[in-house]
C-alpha cells in the first residue's frame, strides 16, 4: 500500500462556517423540516430564475414524485436511458409503468435522442434524459423531440447542478414551462446535504400537492383538523440538511470553476507522450465540454479487454480510489426480467463494461491529476 495519504475519487468539501450552522440548528431545538429548508428552497428557486423548488430527502424521491404529478401510471412507458443509476429505471416501476430504454450516444455517453422517436408508442408518456457526469443532454434537441411526440419531460438533472445549456442553468425552463428538473444532493454529488434532493416544478403543477406527495398527503386546516386525499410518501428534507446545502450553495460557482480546472490538468496530462501512448491503446477520455458540463465526474474508458477489477485493485494499491459510474442497467437481472438482453444496446453496454471513473473533488490538489494519470499508466502497462 502506498505511503502517501489515500485519494478518493470523490470527496465532500463543507466548511466551518457550515459546521457552525449546523451545530446551531442542532442546538435551536428545531431539527426536520422548519425555516432553514424553506431557506433552501428559495435559495435554489433564486438559482433556477425564480421558479417553485421543493426540497426532498433524495433525488429518486423526486424522480418518482415528478412522474406520479406528470399522471404516469399503470401501462404507461417512459423512455431513458440504460447508462444511468438505477434509480433512474427504479422509479419507473414504482409507480407501475414500464421502462423503454435507448442506446446512448458514443461521443457524449447520454441518450441518443435520434433514436428516441423509434422508441415511443401510443403508451409512452414521458422521457427521462439523464446528464451522465454532468454534461447535459442537448436541451434543444430534447425538447424539440418532446413537443413532436407529445412526451412530458422529467431532467434527470441528478449530476448537473451547476451546468449549463446556452449559456442558462440547469434548472432553468427549457421546455415551456412543462419541464420537471430532479437534483440529488447525495454525498457524492457537486452540491451535497448528506442525502438529499430537489424537484423544480412546471407552471402546470400545483406546488401544493407536490409538498402533500412528500409528506404523507396531509392536508393540514387553520381548525387544527386535517385531510388526505391522496397517498403520500415521506420524503421531507430536514432543516440539518438544508443547512448543509445552503453552504454548499454559496460555494457551488467556486466549486465548479475548480472542478473545469481539475478536468484541464487531467486533458493536459493525457496530452504527454505516456497518456498519448494510452489512448494508442485505445483509453478513451470523457467528453472534453468546458462550456456545459460542470465535471461531476471524470471518466474514461479502458482500453478493449482490459481487466477493470484488477485496475481498481491496483489503483487501490497505489492509494488512489476509483469507481464504476456505471454498468449498462438493463442488464441486472430485474431488467433482463423484464426483456432485456445483452446486444439490446451495444454503445451502452460497451461503456458499462469499460467505463472508470478517475479521483475528482475541488479540495483535489493541482498535482493529484498527475498523479492519478501516472498511476493508471503504470497500472495499465
Amino acid at each position: 500500500m502506498s505511503s502517501i495519504p489515500f485519494l478518493p475519487f470523490t470527496r465532500p468539501t463543507i466548511d466551518e462556517e457550515t459546521i457552525a450552522d449546523v451545530a446551531a440548528v442542532l442546538r435551536s431545538g428545531w431539527i426536520t423540516t422548519g425555516p432553514r429548508a424553506a431557506a433552501f428552497e428559495s435559495a435554489l428557486s433564486a438559482y433556477c430564475g425564480g421558479r417553485p423548488v421543493r426540497a426532498f430527502s433524495s433525488g429518486t424521491a423526486t424522480l418518482e414524485t415528478a412522474l406520479r404529478l406528470a399522471g404516469v401510471g399503470p401501462g404507461d412507458e417512459v423512455v431513458t436511458t440504460p447508462l444511468t443509476w438505477v434509480a433512474t429505471a427504479n422509479v419507473i416501476l414504482a409507480v407501475g409503468a414500464r421502462p423503454v430504454f435507448v442506446d446512448v450516444e458514443a461521443a457524449t455517453r447520454n441518450i441518443d435522442l435520434a433514436r428516441v422517436a423509434g422508441a415511443v408508442t401510443p403508451r409512452t408518456r414521458a422521457i427521462i434524459p439523464v446528464d451522465l457526469a454532468g454534461l447535459p443532454v442537448d436541451r434543444d434537441a430534447l425538447y424539440r423531440v418532446a413537443r413532436d411526440r407529445g412526451l412530458r419531460v422529467v431532467e434527470d438533472a441528478a449530476q448537473s447542478l451547476g451546468s449549463a445549456w446556452a449559456g442558462r442553468p440547469i434548472g432553468s425552463s427549457f421546455g415551456e414551462g412543462r419541464d420537471f428538473v430532479s437534483f440529488s444532493f447525495h454525498a457524492n454529488k457537486n452540491l451535497t446535504t448528506g442525502e438529499g434532493g430537489a424537484l423544480v416544478l412546471p407552471d402546470d403543477v400545483d406546488p401544493v400537492l407536490c409538498e402533500r406527495l412528500r409528506l404523507q398527503g396531509v392536508q393540514r386546516f387553520p381548525d387544527g383538523g386535517m385531510d388526505v386525499a391522496v397517498a403520500g410518501g415521506k420524503a421531507n428534507l430536514t432543516d440539518i440538511a438544508a443547512t448543509i446545502g445552503l453552504g454548499q450553495l454559496k460555494r457551488l460557482g467556486e466549486f465548479t470553476a475548480r472542478r473545469r480546472a481539475l478536468a484541464r490538468r487531467y486533458f493536459d496530462r493525457f496530452a504527454l507522450p505516456d497518456g498519448q501512448a494510452l489512448l494508442a491503446r485505445g483509453l478513451a477520455l470523457p467528453p472534453a465540454d468546458q462550456e456545459h458540463g460542470n465535471w461531476h465526474m471524470f471518466q474514461v474508458l479502458l482500453p478493449p479487454g482490459t481487466n477493470r477489477g484488477s485496475v481498481i485493485a491496483d489503483m487501490k494499491e497505489r492509494g488512489i480510489g476509483v469507481g464504476v459510474h456505471y454498468p449498462a442497467l438493463h442488464l441486472f437481472t430485474l431488467y433482463r426480467g423484464l426483456g432485456w438482453k445483452e446486444g439490446d444496446f451495444p454503445v451502452a453496454e460497451d461503456i458499462g463494461r469499460r467505463i472508470l471513473t478517475l479521483p475528482l473533488f475541488p479540495a483535489m490538489a493541482d498535482g493529484d491529476p498527475d498523479r492519478v494519470a501516472t498511476a493508471l499508466a503504470a497500472v495499465l502497462a
